[in-house]
């Protein structure tokens, strides 16, 4: 694909900046003028020293004590991207998909309130929901709003038979499926709860399907990863990896952004254990959970979570607690 990009830009077909969205992106396209990809580069991220957009521009210079996430590290969202496709797969979670065929979920969301969904596509709906509350949980995403999120909905349909005297032929129909996609992950990863001006609440979590409890579907999906010290432990240390690859890494803040992801997990687990909905789970208070003085690495296998690692609460609260 990067090939066929260059091939493409060699011959004058050039980049297409995304009006929309806070970051300087751009679609990609091959050498017949075909989309491909899209690009982000690292200097125009929201909070990038080379953003183009005015909006940003603007909250720069008018609210400069409100200008960036003090929480994230900065200009890093290309790893955030990478980071929560990494924590789907691990998870077999399936909701940072190719993004063919979907439509924001704003535009669903405000049609299914006039048009219900059939009980079985609702059921569907709630198990795809949970698992982009799942994603956005365990990463900490402080930019999930109903306009970076997508749903892709086929309606059931009747299926005329070609013998219209066989009333019996007029049962075949097309069921219809839905499906949820994660875009735009890329302010996610934080390296302490947000404590500043701004929540960043997951704003999922004033829709009617988290106030559902999780799923058994759900819980046997990923509760028996999440309850392996083992596997979290894995999980933290690919994304460690991970992050070592950008030029400024910074091991000490990189820890720090694990000690909020395994608090998040832990949370997590426990409101699965509990039957919580997404809605209670949100409300749990912010926990870290840092390695303990002494004992970095993976050697530690057999020991108990407890004697690795320390749990404490967040105690300081963002002063807006609604955005």
């Amino acid at each position: 694909m990067v090939r066929q990009a260059e091939v493409a830009i060699d011959n004058g077909i050039l980049p297409e900046r995304i009006s929309q969205g806070s970051s300087g992106s751009y679609f990609v396209k091959n050498n017949h003028g075909t989309i491909i990809g899209v690009f982000k580069p690292k200097d125009e991220e929201p909070y990038g020293r080379l953003n183009p957009k005015w909006t940003k521009y603007l909250h720069k210079i008018c609210c400069p004590c409100c200008f960036g996430r003090s929480c994230l590290v900065p200009n890093q969202g290309y790893l955030s991207e990478a980071g929560a496709s990494l924590v789907d797969a691990k998870l077999h979670l399936n909701v940072v998909p190719k993004t063919k065929g979907y439509k924001d979920a704003d535009f669903y969301l405000r049609r299914f309130e006039s048009e219900p969904l059939p009980a079985e596509l609702a059921s569907q709906f709630q198990r795809r929901f949970e698992r982009l509350v799942l994603l956005d949980y365990i990463i900490r995403n402080t930019d999930r709003g109903n306009d970076n999120w997508l749903i892709k909905y086929e309606k059931p349909d009747l299926v005329e038979s070609l013998d219209t005297n066989d009333i019996t032929d007029w049962g075949l129909v097309n069921r219809g499926s839905i499906d949820v996609a994660a875009i735009d992950n890329g302010l996610a990863f934080p390296f302490k709860h947000p404590d500043s001006w701004r929540a960043y609440p997951y704003h999922w979590a004033w829709l009617p399907w988290a106030k559902q409890p999780f799923s058994s579907e759900t819980k046997e999906l990923v509760l028996p990863l999440l309850s392996d010290m083992n596997f979290v432990q894995e999980l933290c240390d690919d994304l460690f990896n991970l992050f070592k690859t950008d030029k400024g890494f910074d091991r000490h803040v990189c820890e720090r952004q694990m000690s909020v992801v395994r608090g998040q997990i832990l949370n997590l687990t426990q409101a699965l254990r509990d039957n919580k909905s997404p809605v209670q789970l949100v409300q749990m208070p912010a926990v870290i959970v840092e390695r303990s003085k002494g004992r970095v690495g993976t050697t530690a296998r057999f020991r108990s979570f407890s004697d690795t690692f320390t749990q404490s609460f967040q105690e300081k609260s963002p002063f807006f607690s609604w955005c």
